[in-house]
């Protein structure tokens, strides 16, 4: 016979918990379920149950014309719309084996970094705030809302631009709009050292988050994780150095790839600081290339009807939270026949189903934000 010591509610000691995280919750940046088996404070397993979100991009891709598919793209990462629109009409270009204008280049590379940074900014901010520090996400605010001024004028969007177009972008530039994104960027590079100074120096946000949540690079390498969480446990790469595409090439000598070793919440939040820093030196280096550029086109005429020919291809981009890849075929006709699209966060996320056994359920919103997804990302 055995003996079941009863605690206070009712639990027996001996019996593992089952908690769901979600998907209704504030510290799942969204509607993301965690299932998670608890041996008393510490996790024993988790499962990050996805889909809630999902609304089938990828077959709606196959029923909108070469145009259209654009707008799906731009939306499942809401703050990297530029980006997402980016991978899209470069898949669809390579199919048409079509040469994008100089000054589109090096403009879809300056907003580009620009959406980065903007992506970044929320994550520097809501981080400390899942922690209990409410000061930086208005400081991130106060920033965001500069460089947003300058995409919204550039574009007429805040959150979806929908500003790239096949073969290169819907229109040239408002005058004297370099100018005002040069100001935009400078004044937000004077104030970068808040978030040195306020988050990665403060001794409590340092307590919360260094050695805890240590993702190892073979867990990096199974799952397929890529982006800012990666390079914070030492796999050094990124496409815009090692397969550069747009403007990167020639960017090589302001371009930092920054990477850590330590792999833990404090790694991930570093990498991403200085990522932005680098973001907004990519970008006064891109302005300073547009303005020695002569005056010329910034997109190619297109056909009435556009059909990519028949095959298929693949491109992919370092997207904010990550590696983002296209997978295009098409059958000849002015829809995809099929479009599928590898989002970061998607693969990310898998990644806390061997980060958070054996952490303690205090330390769960820490692993969990300091993974910077986004839940549409995940669910397409």
């Amino acid at each position: 016979m055995t003996e079941t010591t009863v605690g206070i509610g009712g639990a027996a000691e001996s019996t593992d918990m089952v908690l769901n995280i979600g998907p209704q919750h504030p510290s799942t940046h969204g509607v993301l379920r965690l299932r998670l088996v608890l041996d008393g404070e510490r996790i024993v397993s988790a499962e990050p149950v996805v889909g809630y979100m999902h609304r089938g991009a990828e077959k709606l891709f196959e029923a909108r014309d070469y145009r259209q598919i654009v707008m799906l793209a731009n939306r499942h990462d809401w703050l990297s719309a530029f980006s997402n629109e980016l991978g899209v009409v470069m898949a669809v270009e390579r199919m048409l084996g079509m040469e994008v204008p100089e000054r589109a280049v090096w403009m879809r590379t300056l907003l580009a970094e620009l959406n980065r940074v903007l992506n970044h900014l929320m994550f520097l901010g809501s981080y400390p705030l899942e922690l209990g520090g409410i000061t930086p996400i208005f400081h991130a605010f106060r920033e965001r809302e500069e460089l947003q001024a300058v995409m919204e004028e550039i574009s007429g969007g805040r959150m979806h631009y929908m500003f790239n177009r096949v073969g290169g972008l819907k229109e040239d530039l408002p005058a004297g709009w370099l100018g005002r994104a040069r100001e935009a960027i400078a004044d937000v590079r004077t104030r970068m050292n808040i978030y040195d100074d306020l988050v990665r120096g403060n001794e409590i946000f340092r307590g919360r988050t260094r050695g805890v949540g240590i993702l190892s690079a073979e867990a990096v390498h199974a799952y397929g994780v890529s982006g800012p969480i990666a390079r914070a446990s030492g796999v050094d790469f990124d496409l815009r150095r090692d397969e550069p595409y747009l403007a990167y090439g020639e960017l090589q000598d302001v371009l930092k790839v920054v990477t850590r070793t330590e792999g833990d919440c404090l790694a991930r939040f570093e990498v991403l600081l200085e990522q932005t820093h680098n973001a907004l030196d990519l970008a006064v280096a891109c302005l300073d290339r547009m303005d020695d550029l002569a005056p010329g086109p910034i997109n190619q005429r297109l056909p009435k009807v556009l059909k990519a020919p028949e095959g298929e291809t693949y491109a992919w981009t370092e997207n904010p939270l990550g590696i983002n890849g296209y997978y295009l075929v098409s059958k000849g006709e002015k829809t995809p026949y099929r479009l599928k699209l590898r989002s970061a966060s998607y693969n990310n996320i898998q990644a806390l189903a061997v980060l958070l056994p054996g952490q303690l359920v205090a330390d769960m919103v820490s692993i969990l934000g300091s993974l910077f997804f986004v839940v549409g990302d995940i669910d397409k």
